[in-house]
């Protein structure tokens, strides 16, 4: 069974997480609803409720999906985030969380979606956190293609109505767009 490599990607939003100043946390993301704070919330929550997809386990108050609360970020949030960042790629590294179905924010669904879904979350707010605070984003190609056969599917006119409020409406993007750019637009982010 082939896995996805969640280390890069993981690894890129660790360090930009890490690198979020205070008075960074009210600036603007590309989530129209979500400033930093609220996208950092909801960084963390996504962590946490993946990696209990990962492993078959419960993660209680997951039901809802990532919150987005800035108001919920405690003392010590970096590092908290950054160890649920890092669990969440060793998680994904077993085989054993590819097999049968895994349930994250009241979803439940095969294993290989979950951590398809879990990886597009980490390089699409990975891009989101990085053009927010003003940072330089690179992601890997082989993440960028995965999130790219993920999103491909939903991101054509005949199946806008199974994009839910998720993702924003498909932003078209120049033919000779870089995949990350294509990835992106298929999110409804413009980069």
């Amino acid at each position: 069974m082939e896995t996805l490599d969640l280390v890069p990607a993981v690894t890129n939003l660790r360090g930009l997480v890490a690198s979020v100043s205070d008075d960074q946390l009210t600036a603007q993301t590309p989530c129209p609803d979500y400033s930093v704070g609220d996208l950092l919330d909801h960084i963390g929550g996504l962590a946490i409720a993946f990696t209990g997809a990962a492993r078959k386990l419960p993660v209680p108050g997951s039901e809802e999906g990532g919150s987005g609360d800035a108001s919920r970020l405690e003392p010590g949030w970096r590092e908290r985030i950054d160890r649920d960042l890092a669990d969440l790629a060793e998680a994904w590294d077993d085989p054993a969380a590819y097999e049968g179905e895994a349930t994250a924010g009241g979803v439940t669904m095969p294993g290989p979606i979950a951590a398809s879904v879990a990886l597009n979350e980490v390089v699409v707010h990975g891009w989101d956190l990085a053009t927010a605070i003003g940072r330089p984003f690179e992601a890997d190609d082989a993440a960028v293609h995965a999130c790219m056969a993920f999103a491909e599917p939903f991101s054509t006119p005949e199946t806008a109505d199974q994009r839910g409020d998720a993702f924003g409406p498909v932003v078209p993007v120049p033919d000779d767009a870089s995949p990350l750019v294509r990835l992106l637009g298929m999110m409804g982010r413009r980069a």
